[in-house]
Protein backbone atom coordinates (compact mmCIF):
# COMPACT_ATOMS: atom_id res chain seq x y z
CA UNK A 1 0.00 0.00 0.00
CA UNK A 2 3.06 2.41 1.15
CA UNK A 3 4.87 1.66 -2.30
CA UNK A 4 1.60 2.56 -4.35
CA UNK A 5 1.46 5.93 -2.46
CA UNK A 6 5.05 6.46 -3.25
CA UNK A 7 4.76 5.37 -6.96
CA UNK A 8 1.51 8.29 -7.37
CA UNK A 9 3.54 10.36 -5.68
CA UNK A 10 6.21 10.25 -8.05
CA UNK A 11 9.03 9.27 -5.64
CA UNK A 12 12.02 7.74 -6.11
CA UNK A 13 12.22 4.20 -5.13
CA UNK A 14 15.38 1.80 -4.19
CA UNK A 15 17.24 1.43 -7.55
CA UNK A 16 15.93 4.80 -9.36
CA UNK A 17 17.81 6.43 -5.85
CA UNK A 18 20.89 4.09 -6.82
CA UNK A 19 20.71 5.93 -10.55
CA UNK A 20 20.23 9.01 -8.72
CA UNK A 21 23.58 8.63 -6.30
CA UNK A 22 25.63 7.42 -9.56
CA UNK A 23 25.08 10.63 -11.46
CA UNK A 24 25.50 12.91 -8.61
CA UNK A 25 28.80 11.37 -8.12
CA UNK A 26 29.73 11.60 -11.89
CA UNK A 27 28.37 14.99 -12.14
CA UNK A 28 30.34 16.40 -8.66
CA UNK A 29 32.87 14.13 -8.17
CA UNK A 30 35.20 15.51 -5.90
CA UNK A 31 33.21 18.06 -4.75
CA UNK A 32 30.73 15.62 -3.03
CA UNK A 33 32.57 16.15 0.26
CA UNK A 34 32.65 19.51 0.19
CA UNK A 35 29.02 19.93 -0.80
CA UNK A 36 27.78 17.04 1.52
CA UNK A 37 29.65 19.76 4.82
CA UNK A 38 28.13 22.34 3.99
CA UNK A 39 24.89 21.21 3.68
CA UNK A 40 25.93 19.72 6.63
CA UNK A 41 26.95 23.21 8.44
CA UNK A 42 24.04 24.75 7.22
CA UNK A 43 21.64 22.27 8.64
CA UNK A 44 23.45 22.74 11.85
CA UNK A 45 23.24 26.71 11.66
CA UNK A 46 19.38 26.47 10.77
CA UNK A 47 18.57 23.98 13.77
CA UNK A 48 20.55 26.65 15.94
CA UNK A 49 18.18 29.42 14.55
CA UNK A 50 15.87 27.68 15.45
CA UNK A 51 16.65 26.67 19.11
CA UNK A 52 17.80 30.56 19.69
CA UNK A 53 14.29 31.36 18.67
CA UNK A 54 12.56 29.12 20.69
CA UNK A 55 14.33 30.46 23.61
CA UNK A 56 13.53 33.73 22.58
CA UNK A 57 10.09 33.25 22.88
CA UNK A 58 10.51 31.08 26.37
CA UNK A 59 11.87 34.15 27.37
CA UNK A 60 9.24 36.68 26.20
CA UNK A 61 6.44 34.45 27.35
CA UNK A 62 8.18 33.99 30.96
CA UNK A 63 8.19 38.19 31.36
CA UNK A 64 4.96 38.50 29.99
CA UNK A 65 4.14 36.11 32.87
CA UNK A 66 5.84 37.66 35.80
CA UNK A 67 4.38 41.05 34.60
CA UNK A 68 0.87 39.75 35.09
CA UNK A 69 1.62 38.28 38.09
CA UNK A 70 3.33 41.19 39.41
CA UNK A 71 0.67 43.07 38.40
CA UNK A 72 -2.07 41.26 39.81
CA UNK A 73 -0.83 41.78 43.35
CA UNK A 74 -0.54 45.40 43.12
Amino acid sequence: MADRMLAVLGLPMGAEWIIILVVAVLIFGRRLPEIARGLGKSITEFKKGIKDTESDIRTAIEDSDKKIESGDKQ
